[in-house]
């Protein structure tokens, strides 16, 4: 597997770029000592940088020593997760509630290990964007900085994300055309009926009841409703009501998620929890109301850039270590706006077992730095496969 050899010299580097940013995570649109960071570096390297889209975003911009050609863009996530670190090594989060549990930390190392590099050589043809991005994580960094004119500024004829994969072994790459990550729906049912004292439910109107039987109801929806064949996970998150042991609440809050691939399967399920909760309600005798939120779009790779990424792969990893028959994901990835508006894939890189706390969003999770150069020995190759001068 050969990493690009000047990247495997600042590995050590790279590892405490890594655990710098693992110390100090911040999240959704708060980026700023994060974004202040990874701007010094790519200045260091002498790349040109842009600052502002979507408030914390940065792009570095790197032109080729080789001619002209077009424009592609690299993009990696930037924010933590509220979540308390259970860790308890030397580079363990500093702040207090807030911690890098899905590997942010680690993608903003690999591209910047890859802007070093392409800095030093500029053995390439045209332009590569590399793109910063806030608030992956559920706040939509990704459409923010396409409404605030990304691909305005910097026209891209292609883009290409990654994301780190506990569970796949170091080494090793997967990536397939089509739906590779799901839709991300978000709903709220609020329930309204009459409290009263425990011992007399009959002088009231039992909202939790009826919450209960809503509960139960919307397992239905992937289990009699959505066509087996159409993947879709309807999962409730939340309940909210009351406070005490002797008094049945007057207000009830339901919350959860739903994830799919298809549109279509989205609008049956939104229009399936409106009904079910709509009957409910009646039935039980309590006034209801739904919030429903469609927050990312499911993640589809271009066939022509995924195969394109195989290629890339086989020429860093080695054909034996890709996987083109994984299957996708019902998480979701806001990279999904910017690959609705231009072509590109998302492809994941092995982080070794998913064991004793290393899978995502886990608070004992750590980034593995042994594939820092694996990483950034991709982006490298990508931009230089991609934007070879003609022969």
């Amino acid at each position: 597997m050969p990493i690009i050899n000047r990247i495997a010299e600042f590995h050590a580097d790279m590892t405490a770029w890594r655990r710098h940013l693992h110390m100090h995570p911040e999240t959704a649109f708060e980026e700023f000592r994060t974004s202040d960071y990874v701007a010094g570096k790519l200045r260091e390297f002498g790349v040109e940088i842009h600052r502002g889209l979507a408030g914390t975003g940065i792009v570095g911009t790197i032109k080729g020593a080789r001619g002209g050609g077009p424009a592609i863009g690299l993009r990696a996530d930037m924010d933590a997760l509220h979540i308390e670190e259970k860790n308890d090594f030397a580079h363990r989060s500093t702040v207090q509630g807030k911690m890098h549990a899905c590997g942010h930390d680690g993608h903003m190392t690999m591209l910047l290990g890859a802007a070093r590099y392409l800095a030093e050589t500029r053995n390439f043809a045209g332009t590569v964007h590399l793109i910063f991005q806030p608030a992956e994580e559920n706040e939509g960094g990704g459409r923010k900085m396409v409404e605030d004119g990304l691909f305005d500024l910097f026209p891209l004829e292609s883009i290409y994300g990654m994301h780190n994969m506990p569970g796949l072994d170091v080494g090793k790459f997967a990536v397939r055309p089509g739906p590779f990550m799901a839709a991300f729906d978000i709903f709220e049912i609020r329930l309204t009926g009459s409290g009263t004292h425990a011992a007399s439910p009959h002088l009231g109107t039992d909202a939790i009841v009826a919450a209960a039987q809503m509960v139960t109801a919307l397992q239905t929806i992937a289990s009699r409703i959505v066509d087996p064949l159409d993947t879709v996970v309807v999962s409730v998150t939340q309940i909210h009501a009351g406070d005490t042991w002797n008094v049945i609440p007057e207000d009830v809050v339901i919350r959860g998620t739903a994830r799919a691939f298809r549109p279509e399967v989205q609008t049956l399920v939104e229009d399936t929890i409106r009904r079910i909760v709509a009957g409910m309600a009646a039935t039980m005798n309590v006034v209801a109301s739904v919030r429903y939120e469609r927050r990312y779009p499911p993640t589809i790779n271009n066939a022509t850039a995924a195969e394109f990424t195989t290629e890339v792969a086989a020429d860093v990893f080695g054909t034996a270590n890709i996987e083109l028959d994984r299957n996708p994901k019902m998480a979701a990835e806001d990279f999904a706006f910017m690959l609705n508006v231009k072509p590109g894939a998302y492809v994941w890189l092995g982080n070794g077992p998913g064991e004793g706390g290393c899978l995502l969003h886990n608070p004992r999770y750590d980034f593995n730095d042994e594939i820092l150069p694996f990483g950034a020995s991709y982006w490298a190759r990508l931009v230089e496969m991609k934007l070879s001068p003609p022969a």
